[in-house]
């Protein structure tokens, strides 16, 4: 598994570490209309999976706007948020910061997503910083366990990732 520290501390990882190369994984999340969201969804399309550890902070925060902006630039290609915050208060974030662009997805009610991709941080019940893309074929292009978990990921990397998978 990855190691990953929150806030400098060591925490423990549950789930299943994904690698570049593996078919990706399926899950069940939350939409912010309650609705259940698999990756299947987004079949045949380019998946740019942000997870985050509570929307509602600052790099969280920074991160989903950042993909947000990016997302305008794509063809073919779902961004997806996911996070372990309660679907109302994801829906609230977006409309009080004008997110359009990217799909927020709540993993609070049985960390499906959690588990599937091994960012199930055990000491805090949230889920660890990591990015992944999936390409249109389900398989697994891109991944990145954001070692301190307060840390901002590799923009750059993960959008040439979802260019090269387009």
């Amino acid at each position: 598994m990855a190691n990953i520290t929150f806030k400098n501390n060591p925490v423990t990882l549950l789930g299943s570490e994904v690698k570049t190369g593996d078919k990706a994984p399926d899950f069940t999340v939350l939409a912010n209309d309650l609705s259940e969201v698999t990756l299947n969804d987004s079949k045949g399309k380019v998946r740019l999976i942000s997870v985050v550890p509570s929307i509602d902070t600052g790099v969280c925060d920074a991160q989903t706007r950042k993909f947000n902006e990016e997302a305008t630039k794509f063809d073919n290609v779902e961004v997806l948020t996911i996070s372990v915050d309660l679907p109302f208060a994801q829906k609230r974030w977006c409309g009080a910061n004008g997110i359009e662009n990217v799909q927020t997805l709540s993993d609070h009610r049985d960390l499906s997503f959690a588990e599937a991709y091994g960012v199930h941080i055990q000491e805090l019940r949230l889920l660890a910083r990591a990015v992944f893309v999936v390409n249109s074929n389900d398989e697994v292009t891109y991944v990145e366990y954001v070692s301190e978990a307060t840390d901002h990921p590799d923009y750059e990397a993960a959008v040439e990732a979802v260019k090269n998978a387009e």
